[in-house]
């Protein structure tokens, strides 16, 4: 009986960093949601690690946060209404993670559409915060 209260408090131990890390990257998306409906977009890049790189569906890497500051800005300009959904987080050690999850936005314009889609995010602890540090994301399911 004690060995198997053991194994359970071990595995409790190992499930809460998990369950954490979820926890913060969720209200990091609550925040980068937030940024993008505000326009802050400076804020928006602040979220990204200095050396990120942003993978969008059909278009070059995008480096930097100077440059994914501005793609994001661009991109406001043809699409809005973001949500995202995380659907798993995966530690890698201390102080990565990798994040799988869906968004949903709408396109600006006379007919606006409703697009859905999914994507990874690789995810670094800098000092306390957590960083997202490649980003890459496509339509479809």
């Amino acid at each position: 009986m004690r060995s198997t209260a053991l194994v359970i408090a071990f595995v409790i131990s190992l499930t809460a960093p998990v369950s954490a890390q979820k926890a913060e990257i969720e209200a990091i998306n609550t925040k980068f949601v937030e940024l993008f409906n505000k326009g802050d977009f400076s804020g928006l890049a602040s979220l990204y690690s200095t050396d990120a790189t942003a993978f969008p569906p059909g278009s070059a890497m995008v480096q930097g946060r100077a440059a994914i500051e501005a793609m994001w800005k661009g991109m406001a300009e043809k699409v809005g209404d973001p949500k995202l959904t995380t659907i798993d987080v995966k530690p890698l050690g201390p102080s990565a993670a990798r994040e799988i999850g869906t968004f949903s936005l709408k396109t600006k314009g006379p007919t606006p559409q409703e697009v859905t889609g999914k994507y990874v995010v690789v995810w670094e602890k800098v000092g306390n915060d957590w960083k997202l540090s490649t980003d890459i994301w496509n339509d479809g399911k």
